[in-house]
């Protein structure tokens, strides 16, 4: 397989370090900064560099753009005029919406792995980066289903858990429990350095917890600032809401209300655990087999519409008949009740489905 990287950094490298250690992939890259592409060969994250983006895409299977993500719908389409018919082009930009909405071209998907570090640069790529790491896949409704079929599955061989979700309920979530996180970090350091400055003190030894809810605080703000500005309707209304919270645990406090506080303090604790067995929660795999016309979009509505019901595809494979003008799309879902959830699924969309 030959895949393409524009963008060889953290992210970019670790992708091709995986590609070439874990698919014997043929890997070449681009990046506009000097001496990364020498760096990034030099680490292993890339076969050769190219002297510019067409060089780099030409001949590609699957092509990764690993943008900042104010640039990226510009990078998306200086590769999609670049590459054939037969190429599956991604991101991995933190936010989708716009994206996703300014490119209308069924080889494009977009994507998102949930995977860094707070260190920046190839020189840090590792190739486990992705490991058991959900990676979020964007598609439009139109995207062609053997493109998709073609980059889930090496997400998989990445090491990566591909997650089929629309790109509005990304950027809402991701606004929750990412974006909102480093905006939090920001205002508890900047709280606690006024704070001494107004003392006179030396700063004191902090604890874990300080330490834990900071750890992202003052992150690269030339990745960061994108982030902010290209989800901040959906980042605004988050903040909104944790400041509604906050009003309304200033007003327990205020009451001194013992066994309220409490309450609130057990809800919190029963929140966390209920989120922690989402993420973590297994069970048997099922295969299910569906019946689908070979028209465009048809794998991705299907997907997507798993993906709204909170169900997850661990992998997938495409089987077309031999006329070409249907096949069969095998899926196989981890967990008897989300098994059970995907067969009714697919039946609505009018597919014949049936458990292998």
């Amino acid at each position: 397989m030959r895949v393409s990287i524009i963008g060889v950094g953290l992210i970019g490298g670790s992708i091709g370090l995986a590609a070439r250690e874990r698919l014997g992939a043929e890997v070449t890259g681009w990046d506009p900064s000097p001496g990364v592409l020498d760096a990034a060969v030099a680490r292993g994250a890339l076969d050769r560099g190219a002297a510019t983006l067409a060089e780099a895409v030409s001949g590609a299977e699957v092509v990764f753009v690993a943008a900042p993500v104010g640039q990226l719908t510009t990078a998306v389409e200086a590769v999609l005029d670049a590459i054939p018919r037969d190429c599956v082009v991604t991101d991995v930009g933190s936010t989708k919406r716009s994206v996703v909405a300014e490119i209308d071209d069924p080889r494009f998907v977009g994507g998102h792995p949930l995977a860094g570090a707070e260190t920046a640069g190839v020189e840090h790529a590792r190739g486990d980066l992705f490991q058991d790491a959900v990676w979020y896949l964007t598609p439009s409704e139109g995207a062609t289903g053997v493109l998709f079929e073609r980059l889930h599955r090496l997400l998989r061989g990445l090491g990566a858990r591909p997650t089929t979700i629309d790109a509005a309920t990304h950027d809402t979530m991701l606004a929750a429990v990412s974006h909102l996180p480093h905006v939090v970090a920001n205002v508890l350091v900047a709280q606690a350095a006024r704070a001494l400055e107004q003392e006179s003190e030396q700063l004191p030894a902090t604890g874990p917890s300080f330490r834990d809810a900071t750890r992202v605080a003052g992150a690269n703000s030339a990745i960061w600032t994108d982030i902010y500005m290209a989800n901040r309707d959906a980042l605004i209304e988050r903040i909104d809401d944790a400041t509604r919270r906050l009003g309304e645990f200033r007003a327990l406090l205020e009451s001194g209300d013992d066994d309220a506080v409490a309450r609130w303090n057990d809800a919190a604790r029963a929140d966390r655990e209920r989120l922690l067995e989402a993420q973590l929660a297994g069970g048997p795999l099922h295969e299910l087999r569906a019946s689908v016309p070979n028209e465009p979009g048809v794998v991705a509505r299907l997907a997507l519409e798993l993906g709204r019901a909170g169900v997850n595809i661990t992998d997938m494979a495409l089987y077309p008949a031999p006329n070409q003008a249907e096949g069969v799309v095998a899926l196989w879902i981890a967990g008897d009740e989300p098994a059970r959830r995907a067969l009714e699924l697919v039946e609505q969309q009018g597919f014949p489905v049936a458990r292998a």
